[in-house]
């Protein structure tokens, strides 16, 4: 490999590229074209997966939430039509008898799912907003993002305390948060009793969790005390374990009740539920599909580019003939003149994806920087794995060196006779 090192070798090629501008030009951003490509598209899938990945951040994404309904087929002697209670005795029961489960958290609930909110008031200000009552567990669910104070501990939920931690927006309106007044210890007239505030909690912008800022948590033994549910609770929110499938645990917990409540078997309707984590699968599932489609697009578009430079230099060599013919005449070898020819293809090769890589790197530094504040956009921090550059970079020499090969050959060919006779 001595050519590389000689001086006449790269000055060649220089001179070679220079007399051919407008082609190698045209031919290079074909090639920098499908660089750019694939980082960029890559870069913005990635983009994209850590936008969904902070807007779940705090979230306990392989969850089910799971409510009561209404019968909708008789049976064991029960008519249609039966309306289904979920209790908080039948926890211990269902996570015995389906070890995929992580924990439940029982969770009660005025102005959730369809139910009217509780009014609140302070100092002559009166809104109504959504109460829920809570156990610690539950912050593991959709962890709050606490401005003031905690969150509910074990000792709130045993000794039935009257704390509450409220959302940004109650704490704003019944509060002086313009001279950031602390409502730690203050109180709030939730249905006749009077709560102190513990905690105060903003929810994200892009959501993420089933809570909102215009919401408040108090323990759940304090609500059921409230409302007089006894040991009745709204829905269960269930956490499997992280290899667990969630909609076979889904399926299960449904199995079980509708067995522990007589409901049918086939009983669709007895039990509601979401699943969270069968569509957080399906996004991430989504965003994998495209990275792969990426890779593919950008793969293909490399090789479009690459085969371009074949083309290049397949024209180059026949317009280079008497020059390739006099320096076989003057003694140079079939090898040297082949490696001249692959070197050209290695050089716009490389050259040209060095170029849309810093293309596509500047940017997706560019939108990194348009969408770092904006909450409500799922797309942060859009990074490219060097790995997947190197590897792409070291497809695209192989190719410059396979493709270069072809017109490499045909330079070897030339007889130096024929080449000093051609005009």
């Amino acid at each position: 490999m001595n050519i590389l090192f000689k001086r006449d070798t790269w000055q060649e090629i220089y001179h070679s590229l220079r007399d051919n501008k407008l082609r190698t030009l045209l031919t290079m951003i074909g090639v920098a074209w499908g660089m750019f490509l694939y980082v960029t598209l890559l870069g913005a899938a990635k983009g994209m997966e850590n936008g969904f990945n902070k807007l779940f951040s705090g979230f306990a994404t392989n969850s089910i939430f799971l409510w009561a309904q209404n019968t909708s087929i008789p049976y064991a002697g029960f008519p249609k039509g039966r309306q289904m209670d979920l209790y908080q005795k039948d926890i211990q029961l269902l996570t015995d008898r389906i070890p995929e489960i992580d924990y439940i958290s029982p969770q009660n609930s005025r102005g959730n799912f369809g139910s009217p909110g509780e009014q609140m008031s302070r100092i002559g200000k009166t809104a109504t907003y959504t109460l829920n009552g809570d156990l610690p567990i539950g912050n593991k669910i959709s962890e709050k993002k606490l401005i003031y104070g905690r969150y509910l501990n074990d000792q709130d939920v045993n000794l039935n305390k009257n704390v509450i931690v409220i959302g940004e927006e109650i704490y704003k309106n019944f509060f002086d948060h313009k001279k950031n007044e602390n409502p730690i210890g203050k109180s709030i007239n939730v249905k006749g009793t009077f709560f102190t505030v513990i905690g105060v909690f903003r929810v994200k912008r892009t959501g993420g969790g089933m809570e909102n800022d215009q919401s408040a948590y108090i323990p759940l033994s304090s609500f059921k005390r409230m409302y007089n549910d006894g040991d009745k609770v709204g829905y269960y929110a269930i956490v499997s374990h992280p290899e667990a499938d969630v909609a076979i645990v889904e399926e299960k917990v449904k199995t079980e009740l509708k067995r522990l409540y007589n409901a049918s078997p086939e009983d669709t309707n007895a039990f509601g539920s979401f699943n969270l984590g069968k569509e957080f699968k399906k996004l991430t599932g989504f965003l994998d599909g495209m990275q792969l489609l990426t890779i593919v697009v950008g793969t293909l578009t490399i090789l479009a580019g690459v085969i371009a430079i074949s083309n290049i230099l397949l024209i180059t060599v026949k317009e280079r003939t008497k020059e390739i013919g006099i320096r076989r005449a003057l003694g140079a070898k079939p090898a040297e003149v082949r490696n001249q020819i692959l070197l050209e293809s290695v050089v716009i090769t490389f050259s040209s994806g060095i170029l849309g890589f810093i293309l596509g790197t500047l940017l997706l530094m560019g939108l990194d920087l348009m969408t770092r504040n904006q909450e409500e956009f799922p797309f942060y921090n859009p990074t490219v794995d060097y790995a997947n550059v190197l590897g792409a970079m070291t497809v695209m020499l192989s190719l410059g060196l396979l493709v270069g090969m072809i017109p490499a050959q045909r330079a070897v060919k030339i007889r130096p006779i024929e080449a000093l006779r051609s005009e």
